[in-house]
């Protein structure tokens, strides 16, 4: 099941393939809004099966005509960190100058798995979706995409064993963690990570998947004007989403409609660019206003997003 939120009042819908299914309108039991139809639970996708199998009339909308918005409940959005080998990688041989080789990117994991967990939180208001224009942040030169695959947690827990994360995994969904690497600053423990944090600094959707994809082999691809720069799969992740969610929940409740996002593979502009001769920093690879970034993946859909 395909799950969206469209038309103007963002009610819940089911993608199915040129049509959408309002669901409450299907069935007036199932809540018209994501974060009440996720908080639901099995009772509400059950519910949600046989509305889609005997939906008609105005609950049977063309996907043509009707706005697509960011499937985003509106709850907390979590970023893993240097979580791709070759990521960490790429970014590790260009500050030094050094070859990228398959030997580099297996240190890069035994180094990332010993140097433990790390990551953020995106704190946004608004959360971009398929089609939004992107407005330039003014504080960077080096804007970055990073195309990543994501979960949306269906129930509440803490203390959350990485063996349960199957009962805690709601759906997929693809995540543009948009990224200025201008630098983050002095370097301190903690932050307000403005780098990470900025009017249309994520992009996420087209859809919920749920019950019809392995959040831990999801397949993805980045595309900035048409040329792909980025191709993975979640399968490769250094820490896996059980074992995210169980450093996260410690003494740390999460509830229905929050995300965690597994972070990004090798390809982005930052692991691509070696520095000039003269320490300089070359900005061809990066974003500039006009482009365009598309985030797709086989089993879920795409996101593209023109920056302005």
């Amino acid at each position: 099941m395909k799950i969206v939120v469209f038309g103007p009042d963002r009610r819940v819908g089911a993608l199915e393939g040129n049509k959408v299914i309002d669901l409450n309108r299907a069935d007036s039991g199932i809540p018209a809004q994501l974060t009440a139809f996720i908080a639901a639970g099995k009772p509400a996708l059950d519910a949600a099966k046989k509305a889609i199998a005997n939906a008609s009339g105005d609950a049977v909308q063309d996907a043509a005509k009707v706005t697509l918005h960011a499937p985003w409940p509106g709850k907390r959005i979590a970023m893993v960190g240097g979580n791709y080998a070759d990521h960490l990688a790429g970014m590790e041989a260009n500050q030094h100058g050094t070859p990228l080789s398959g030997d580099a990117i297996a240190k890069a994991f035994e180094v990332a798995r010993g140097k433990g967990h790390w990551g953020f939180w995106k704190v946004l208001d608004e959360v971009a979706g398929n089609g939004d224009e992107i407005p330039f942040p003014k504080k960077t030169k080096y804007l970055d995409y990073e195309g990543e695959i994501a979960i949306v947690i269906g129930k509440r827990g803490k203390d959350i064993a990485a063996s349960q994360i199957a009962d805690y995994v709601w759906g997929v969904t693809l995540v543009n963690d948009w990224s200025c690497r201008d630098g983050m600053g002095v370097p301190r423990t903690m932050s307000y990570n403005g780098a990470k944090n900025f009017d249309g600094s994520c992009t996420l959707g087209p859809c919920i998947v749920v019950g019809e994809v392995d959040f831990q082999n999801v397949d993805a691809q980045t595309k900035v004007n048409g040329q792909v720069r980025q191709s993975f799969n979640s399968k490769d992740m250094i820490f896996n989403f059980g074992e995210v969610l169980e450093f996260l929940s410690k003494d740390f409740t999460f509830v229905p409609g929050d995300i965690i996002s597994g972070g990004t593979a090798r390809g982005t502009a930052a692991d691509q660019t070696r520095k000039n001769a003269d320490g300089s920093r070359p900005t061809e690879l990066f974003l500039k206003p006009g482009d365009s970034v598309e985030i797709s993946s086989p089993q879920i859909g795409s996101i593209a997003n023109k920056l302005v």
